[in-house]
């Protein structure tokens, strides 16, 4: 990188940019490469050490690099823009040849068939049909809400059907809570490893994120206290029951603390409990313990059917105004058509019989490839949907997801669910609901256990129970 300043003309940051910029796209310095500390770099170039951080800096805006504190500056996969949004799509265009490990999704069965029913007996029902073809109140009619409040219960809340509000599913519950709540600049809190949609959403929304240390048991209460007491923070978003990535399930005795600390600190709460509805054995959610300032969102999309984009949050009565005007601002109302056809399976029991129905499906298909995974250090649960596999040093996560990907397997690394500027705990996420075949999902963590068989066997010994990262 000795040439990396060119002939150019411009500021030294920018032709500095410039140069490693052109290095990186014409694959000289390839995916998961380090770049030299800024000291180390300003004393090859003869230029300081402020320089080579304001071009970093702009790699970093470009998308093409990485920097965490404590840990260095790294080319990012390929180049394409920011972790969290590449973390963070809803379909991939991807031809056969493709294993699709990457995405924690809804496993297609019987409610392909059962949808087809449902929309041919609503078209036998012209009341119902008039009522969907017109507008409905922001909160949904009252037989959704009342649906959405019996679907709360698997989160062992009981909720009156006035306290509910219907979104489009549970990304659409985030996007009308996040501005009723935060404005533009301010901070949320949130795990260090969260919810790419929650990246993506805050980015949108010019809202900041403050990661918060997890362990085994998930977000620290005690780390919350020490952030709330450095930076303001007004809300917190988190997802205590089969945490996206780490999969943990926080026990009700730090449930009871957060609550505390929230309290404290007067912190609205967003918890999102969608993947929480495959969880056969959960404490109740954190809005039991900490109901007057929390906003609960459920949703169908991964427990019954993704396509239908049904949601629902639960709203304390003093936000319930402010998140009916989201709603109205965003699309004006729910759409009544998925609701319809969700609220006849809630009530009518065929919503639950699917989501069963899931959990099997995906202890079915671990079973099949848990035993590949003998050996390495990974984080799952028995209803959880993915795996999170430790890649052991010198070995960088982006840097197995890249050779994978090469090979056609694609899985998530840890980059996609950072949230600030510290150290990223290098793991991989994968998948066992985004294959369609068997025979497919085993290939793709034959191939990801051969990615992990090039690492030196000492350094894949699996920790002590109770430790993390």
């Amino acid at each position: 990188m000795c040439d990396a300043l060119g002939n150019e003309k411009g500021p030294k940051y920018q032709r500095l940019a410039l140069g490693i910029e052109r290095e990186i796209r014409e694959g000289r310095l390839p995916t998961g490469t380090k770049l030299p500390a800024h000291r180390l770099l300003a004393h090859q170039l003869n230029i300081t050490a402020g320089t080579v951080s304001r071009a970093y800096r702009e790699l970093e805006r470009l998308g093409l690099v990485s920097s965490r504190v404590g840990d260095g500056t790294y080319v990012k996969l390929n180049g394409e823009g920011p972790a969290g949004e590449e973390g963070f799509r809803n379909a991939i265009s991807l031809d056969d040849s493709v294993v699709d490990l990457s995405r924690n999704k809804h496993i297609p069965g019987q409610d392909v068939a059962l949808l087809g029913q449902a929309l041919e007996a609503i078209a036998r029902q012209p009341r119902v049909l008039a009522e969907l073809s017109d507008y409905t109140p922001e909160g949904g009619l009252h037989r959704y809400r009342e649906a959405g409040a019996r679907w709360f219960r698997h989160s062992q809340v009981d909720v009156r059907p006035e306290q509910v509000l219907c979104t489009n599913g549970a990304q659409h519950a985030l996007m009308a809570c996040l501005p009723a709540i935060v404005k533009p600049g301010e901070t949320v809190a949130t795990e260090q490893l969260s919810y790419p949609g929650l990246i993506s959403a805050a980015r949108q929304l010019g809202i900041r994120l403050e990661g918060v240390e997890v362990d085994c048991d998930g977000l620290v209460p005690e780390a919350l206290d020490d952030v709330c007491r450095n930076t303001r923070i007004s809300v917190l978003y988190c997802t205590p029951t089969l945490q996206n990535p780490t999969t943990s399930n926080m026990p009700v005795a730090r449930r009871e603390a957060l609550a505390a600390v929230c309290r404290k600190h007067n912190l609205i709460i967003i918890e999102d409990d969608a993947h929480g509805l495959l969880s056969t054995e959960r404490p109740p959610a954190l809005q039991v313990f900490a109901p007057e300032r929390t906003l609960l969102i459920s949703s169908l999309s991964k427990a019954v059917s993704a396509g239908l984009r049904v949601g629902y949050v639960q709203v304390p009565e003093t936000l319930w105004n402010r998140l009916a005007g989201a709603i109205r601002a965003s699309c004006w109302m729910a759409t009544p058509l998925s609701l319809e056809v969700a609220s006849q399976w809630i009530l009518d029991g065929t919503a639950d019989r699917l989501r069963l129905a899931q959990i099997e499906e995906v202890e079915r298909r671990k079973a099949i490839v848990e035993p590949l995974l003998q050996g390495l250090n990974y984080h799952s649960r028995l209803d959880c949907s993915h795996f999170w596999i430790e890649i052991p040093e010198p070995w960088r996560a982006i840097e197995i997801e890249e050779s994978l990907r090469q090979k056609r397997v694609l899985v998530k690394s840890s980059e996609a669910f950072a949230v600030g500027r510290r150290a990223v705990p290098q793991f991989i996420r994968a998948s066992v609901s985004s294959t369609e075949a068997d025979d497919q999902l085993e290939q793709g963590f034959q191939a990801l256990v051969g990615a992990l068989n090039d690492v030196p066997r000492e350094d894949l010994l699996v920790r002590p129970e109770g430790l993390w990262w």
